[in-house]
């Protein structure tokens, strides 16, 4: 098995997960999980895919819980 196989976000864009992630959760809930402010003050999918791209420490959280999301609605 290669490595992008093995990787469950090969191919996936952050926008795509992103717009999971919030049609699931909602901002109010991505914001408790996820303590960032693009998700608590007007937040839009366009200003969050702003900071996300700049801020590694953050990606990484979204990524991490759509991962969990995945595992979960299987």
């Amino acid at each position: 098995m290669t490595e992008q196989q093995k990787d469950p976000l090969h191919g996936i864009t952050l926008k795509v997960i992103l717009e999971n992630l919030v049609d699931y959760y909602g901002w109010e809930e991505m914001d408790k999980r996820i303590r960032i402010n693009c998700f608590s003050i007007n937040p839009s999918i366009n200003s969050s895919l702003k900071f996300l791209r700049k801020t590694p420490w953050a990606r990484v959280k979204v990524e991490e819980l759509y991962t969990e999301y995945k595992h979960f609605i299987k």
